[in-house]
């Protein structure tokens, strides 16, 4: 039923010609008057010379075929457009922008327009200091988005009336698949019931997902579900329903319950404001998405999806939860909890895949409850409801039909007009609905409709009412939820810092002090190997806020749409060119969705050749953490292959494998560069092997920023990669999400990306394969910046970004040799790629010192640690990227240089082995101003342990060393009932 719903008719694909112009002049009349890779990329030509010296090479690219292996060098430059300077930029972006025909949108289907505050769209979504952090792994330093996060976690398990919620999942779509799979892992039942009247593309991103675990799905009435066998994992329903309707749901959850069944909600938290919530109706799980909670509609995100549950089931939920645990000093402070759930610990064993939320959109959506507080909240639903009851009495008495009872803001209506009629109106008031095959008209209204809209809409459905000779009519509050069985009547949002911070004042000194917690790429590098954390320019970002982007529904006809269509068309060309693949699909909106995704075509690949049975997955022991939870959500058998001391892939080992599985074989994942910072001689000779045997090659496209313009997976032997946009191609980290993870494929594959039930990327005749996100082009709001990154580079500085990243690694490498062993080198260079690991793990043994404690003490020196203890325990990976200059790549290196001393004065007795500076890392202000100072070294040397360390640019965390036993052991996940610390 729910894929006949259709929004337009004639959907097609757009290609568009280059809008660039003719290349501009240059010479000595003419200078460059921008050159953005100059901005981007941080050393300077004398800088770079410096280093090739002190590598002992005379040219980049002398370095560069030195450490790229010749068998894959891409001959020639990239076939993308010359560079573009900033300022023609933003004035093309502009330009394509405003072909996007912004109308009032009354689709609803999961996505509203909201007012987003704008001191929140200014000092959250636009603010580099919200925007650049990375995850919180390292909880010292990141206690501003830790709090705001448990803020997100406690606002939605009060309004949905359960124990515990996490930190944010992608979308609502992807949050009911999860939500289902934990019903499954919880009781092993392989049938779950799905509400025909859930929203239409999260049954089919449900779908799915439970095809590829093997599991049973059935969509039904779920008045007449039938839970006496026993063997259903899991019931969704979605409350209201997707046409609008508020149901009686106790009597189905009672049935459910008493045979063992699970019940999991889809709701709306701005409904729960004055609608009984969740956990009243039975409800075991809820999720969702909080985008009404101030996020714009972004033509489909990013947007945090949540996901609420009893505390029983809270060891089995996906994704990240904030804890509040208590520091070294015995102060409260916040962390990430149960991480032994994390996929680098537990790989095909991970509660999920889920490596990227969306922190970011979290942060704005908790912020926007602090801002309004509950009354606030209660008064923005209660304006809406008023105005879709208004509507629907206005409707009715001029002789339509409506088919809901009970609804918060979304109305079915079945209009005395015919709906062509009811369309053509819709088109001169500039007005999106909902059309369903069987004539009815889908309204749903938001917090920005005012009486000329509701005026509007009358007109539509062929109405001369005017909104203001209705509103007095007491009869328009019969159906009111307040007025009925459904009204809420338990308290939410009590917590002081929801009743705290109303006024503009008062929210922007919370937001600054929060963000003043946090160490961002506005403090330092943060050189986390394999995450890429490089320059996100206020170019690149400026897009994100045109209105012509923020404000388009993800299911607004296509025709409507031209300007997204273009920029999609451009990337995706330009994307090609840098990759090798033909074709790109945008849905996908995290890494780990896009490695799912990846799968999901070889699978259906390999099914739609009759050899559906081909379901092993050959992945290195070195691979990313998501890649085995990856292959197993697809549905596939994890065969691990071991590496060499070297770090290198045992090829000999993988041919046995790959001879061994023939017959079954699907694919290989492997990242390239290796995960262990190398270039493998044997990649093209691996991809070979997995052919030969019938699979196909996954190439984790994680380290790409190894090799834009040097060489492409497509070139030598890759089949499909995802790409981490927030990694090579400069979307920000956002905190710990959004992510965004488009897949390229090779032509044969391409038949088998994700399509949509509502639209469809593909067109009308393909065949949805694996819907796995909740709109059609992901996180289509955050595309401009990789777009304008890669307009702005252009091919020459595209490559020369690399080869600086290249060259930044080995030179820090070289730097380091003498204080500590730099883990892999490719055997035949000796040298790295964009990333190398360092061996910490002597320390251990001689002087009680771990990766931890050197990680630890970064902070003092005002830097975020490298990757820890990933993909080796006890080591460190560092990644300067190219954006970062040789002064604070030197400042980098002396502060571990520094680090190393202090090692030796553990080892050489000068230092006791339980109190030093390591282990007593970080020291926080309050400690080193405390009046009692008895360790056995000086404050100046906890504090100020490096000339560079100054007073007026210290980095001050601001808790002492987290306990996470504590924390796993006193499990709390919403806000601790404790005085408001922000009393000004």
């Amino acid at each position: 039923m729910y894929r006949k719903i259709s929004i337009t008719r004639n959907i097609f694909n757009i290609r568009f010609l280059s809008s660039a112009g003719p290349p501009r002049p240059e010479g000595p009349l003419f200078p460059r008057k921008d050159d953005f890779p100059g901005r981007h990329i941080g050393p300077r030509e004398a800088d770079v010379s410096s280093m090739l010296d002190t590598l002992g090479f005379k040219s980049l690219n002398e370095l560069t075929d030195k450490a790229v292996p010749k068998n894959i060098r891409l001959e020639g430059k990239l076939d993308i457009e010359d560079p573009i300077s900033e300022y023609e930029l933003i004035k093309r972006i502009t330009e394509i922008a405003k072909k996007n025909e912004l109308r009032r949108s009354y689709i609803g289907m999961g996505y509203h327009n909201c007012c987003v505050p704008h001191t929140i769209m200014r000092n959250i979504f636009e603010n580099p200091g919200w925007t650049t952090q990375y995850t919180p792994y390292q909880p010292e330093i990141a206690q501003g988005r830790l709090e705001g996060l448990l803020n997100y976690q406690t606002m939605v398990s009060d309004l949905t009336g359960l124990e515990v919620a996490n930190a944010s999942l992608l979308d609502e779509g992807t949050a009911a698949a999860e939500a289902l799979a934990l019903c499954y892992r919880h009781n092993k039942r392989k049938k779950l019931y799905l509400s025909h009247l859930l929203h239409p593309q999260t049954i089919s991103v449900v779908q799915t997902r439970c095809q590829s675990l093997g599991l049973t799905v059935e969509v039904v009435d779920v008045f007449q579900a039938n839970f006496s066998g026993r063997d259903v994992a899991g019931i969704l329903f979605q409350y209201p329903d997707t046409e609008g309707n508020i149901l009686d749901l106790d009597a189905v959850a009672d049935d459910a319950h008493t045979n063992g069944t699970l019940v999991c909600c889809a709701t709306d938290l701005l409904s729960l404001t004055i609608l009984r919530p969740p956990s009243e109706i039975g409800a075991d799980i809820a999720i969702g998405t909080s985008q009404r909670f101030g996020v714009p509609l972004g033509y489909g995100g990013p947007h945090a999806g949540f996901f609420a549950c009893n505390q029983s089931l809270v060891r089995l939920m996906p994704g990240r939860m904030i804890g509040v645990t208590r520091d070294a000093a015995g102060r409260d402070g916040y962390r990430l909890a149960l991480q032994t759930r994390e996929q680098h610990i537990r790989r095909d064993k991970a509660t999920s895949n889920i490596c990227t939320a969306q922190a970011l959109l979290a942060n704005m959506s908790a912020m926007y409850a602090v801002y309004h507080g509950p009354q606030g909240l209660k008064d923005i639903a209660t304006k809406v409801h008023n105005t879709t009851l208004t509507l629907c009495y206005g409707l009715q008495e001029d002789g339509n039909t409506l088919s809901n009872k009970y609804f918060f803001d979304t109305l079915k209506v079945y209009p005395k007009l015919n709906l062509q009629e009811v369309k053509s109106r819709a088109d001169e008031k500039k007005i999106n609905y909902r059309y369903y095959t069987d004539g009815a008209v889908g309204v749903a209204l938001d917090e920005t409709v005012s009486f000329d809209d509701v005026n509007d809409i009358l007109y539509t459905f062929g109405s001369s009412l005017d909104i203001q000779n209705l509103i007095n009519d007491p009869k328009i509050r019969d159906r009111a939820l307040y007025r009925s069985d459904f009204k809420r009547t338990s308290p939410f949002l009590t917590h002081s810092v929801f009743n705290s911070h109303h006024s503009e004042t008062r929210i922007v000194r919370y937001m600054k002090v929060l963000e003043n917690k946090d160490i961002s790429l506005v403090h330092s590098m943060i050189p986390l190997g394999s995450c890429t954390m490089k320059l996100n320019s206020t170019t690149e970002m400026m897009p994100c806020s045109f209105k012509h982007f923020t404000d388009m529904h993800p299911f607004a006809p296509i025709e409507q749409c031209v300007g997204y269509h273009q920029l999609f068309a451009e990337l995706e060309k330009d994307l090609c060119a840098i990759t090798g693949y033909d074709k790109i699909s945008f849905q996908p909106n995290s890494g780990a969705q896009g490695e799912y995704a990846g799968l999901r075509a070889i699978h259906c690949y390999h099914q739609a050749r009759g050899e559906s049975h081909r379901d092993v997955c050959l992945i290195p022991v070195s691979a990313h953490g998501t890649n085995p939870a990856s292959a197993q959500m697809a549905g596939m058998k994890v065969e691990p292959i071991k590496i060499r001391s070297n770090g290198t892939v045992d090829i000999d080992l993988l041919k046995a494998k790959a001879e061994k599985f023939r017959d079954n074989l699907s694919c290989l994942m492997i990242t390239y560069p290796a995960t262990n910072g190398i270039f493998e001689e044997g990649i093209a000779d691996i991809c070979n092997i997995i052919h030969e045997n019938g699979g196909q090659v996954y190439l984790d496209g994680a380290n790409m920023n190894a090799q834009v313009g040097l060489c492409r997976p497509g070139d030598y032997g890759s089949d499909v990669s995802h790409l981490n946009l927030h990694k090579t191609f400069c979307i920000p980290h956002g905190g710990g999400g959004p992510g965004m993870g488009p897949i390229g494929v090779k032509s044969h594959l391409a038949p088998f990306l994700p399509g949509h039930p509502v639209i469809n990327p593909l067109g009308d005749d393909a065949t949805n394969y694996g819907v796995v996100s909740s709109a059609p082009y992901g996180s289509s709001a955050i595309l401009p910046i990789s777009w304008a990154y890669i307009k702005m580079m252009g091919p020459k500085g595209l490559r020369k970004a690399t080869q600086i990243a290249i060259l930044n690694a080995n030179y820090m490498s070289k730097i380091l040799q003498p204080y500590y062993t730099t883990l892999f080198k490719c055997p035949t260079s000796n040298l790295v790629a964009h990333e190398f690991i360092i061996d910490t793990r002597e320390f251990k043994k001689t002087a009680n010192i771990e990766a931890a404690d050197i990680a630890k003490r970064l902070m003092d020196y005002g830097f975020h640690a490298p990757t820890m203890s990933w993909p080796v325990a006890g080591t460190l990976m560092i990644e300067p990227t190219e954006s970062e200059d040789k002064q604070e790549l030197d400042r980098f290196c002396d502060s571990l240089i520094s680090i190393r001393n202090e090692i030796k004065d553990i080892e050489t007795g000068l230092s006791d082995r339980r109190i030093n500076p390591l282990k007593m890392a970080p020291h926080t202000q309050e400690q080193v101003i405390s009046s009692s100072w008895e360790r056995p070294y000086s404050r100046e040397q906890a504090a100020f342990p490096a000339t560079f360390v100054k007073p007026d640019t210290k980095m001050w965390p601001t808790v002492a060393r987290i306990d996470d036993i504590y924390g796993d052991k006193h499990l709390v996940c919403t806000c601790p009932p404790i005085l408001d610390q922000y009393n000004y």
